[in-house]
C-alpha cells in the first residue's frame, strides 16, 4: 500500500535541528515494535541547551530593567522549552515502556546490548530478574518441576519470553531513494524518495538503521 508524500530535499535534511533530529528518532521508536539504538548524544546536546535556556530566563526575569518585549520572548523561549522537554520525556518513557516489556528477551540478545545506554541495560536485567522471581514465587513453584521453566515453549502458544513482533507492518516513507527490498511474497520492490509504503517491520528495519526511511 502506497501513499503520495512531497520528498525531503537533501538540503532540508542536512539542515535538520536537533531538535527535528529527535522528533524524527521519537516517531521511529514510537511506531517501531523492536528498540531503536538510542540517541545518548543528542538527547545530552539537547539537555545542554535547555539548561543554558533556563539559566538566561532566570537571569533576565531576576534583571529589574528587563523590558516588557524581553518578557514576552522570555514566555516563548518557556513555551519552546516545555515542549522539547515533552518530547524527551516522551521519547524516554517510549524506550522504557519496550525495556520492561521485552527485558528477558534483551538480557539474553547480546546483539541487542549495544542499542542501549548502560543504564537502560542495567535495569533490563534488574526487571528481568524481579519478573522471574515474581513469577517463580507466585506460580512457577506450585507447578510441577518439568513445567516450572520459562524458556519452555509449547506448541501453537505464546512463547514464555516476549519478543518483539518484526512482522508488524509500519508505515515507510523514503527519506531517499532506496535499494531492492524483499517483499513477504518474494517480489523485491524499490521505494522512491519520498514514497511511503506499507510493509512489515523486518522488510525496511535495515533501512530505518541506516537512516534511509523514517516511520510515520
Amino acid at each position: 500500500m502506497d501513499r503520495a508524500r512531497p520528498a525531503v530535499l537533501p538540503q532540508e535534511l542536512a539542515e535538520e535541528t536537533p531538535f527535528q533530529q529527535l522528533i524524527r528518532h521519537w516517531m521511529n521508536e514510537r511506531h517501531a515494535p523492536d528498540i531503536l539504538p538510542g540517541q545518548e548524544m543528542l538527547l545530552g546536546r539537547l539537555l545542554d541547551h535547555i539548561r543554558k535556556q533556563c539559566n538566561d530566563v532566570e537571569l533576565l526575569r531576576a534583571d529589574p530593567d528587563s523590558s516588557e518585549e524581553e518578557h514576552f520572548r522570555i514566555m516563548l523561549v518557556q513555551t519552546e522549552v516545555e515542549r522539547v522537554k515533552f518530547v524527551i520525556r516522551s521519547y524516554v518513557r517510549t524506550r522504557l515502556h519496550k525495556i520492561e516489556k521485552y527485558a528477558r528477551h534483551i538480557s539474553a540478545t547480546p546483539e541487542t546490548h549495544e542499542k542501549l545506554s548502560k543504564a537502560e541495560l542495567d535495569h533490563a536485567r534488574r526487571y528481568a530478574r524481579l519478573m522471574e522471581y515474581h513469577f517463580n514465587q507466585s506460580v512457577l513453584q506450585s507447578l510441577p518441576e518439568q513445567q516450572r521453566s520459562l524458556e519452555e515453549n509449547v506448541a501453537f502458544m505464546p512463547p514464555m519470553t516476549r519478543e518483539p513482533d518484526k512482522i508488524r507492518p509500519v508505515f515507510a516513507h523514503a527519506l531517499q531513494d532506496c535499494p531492492p527490498m524483499r517483499l513477504p511474497d518474494g517480489t523485491m520492490s524499490e521505494m522512491q524518495k519520498g514514497q511511503i509504503s506499507l510493509v512489515p517491520y523486518y522488510v525496511v528495519e535495515h533501512l530505518l538503521l541506516r537512516g534511509e526511511v523514517e516511520l510515520v
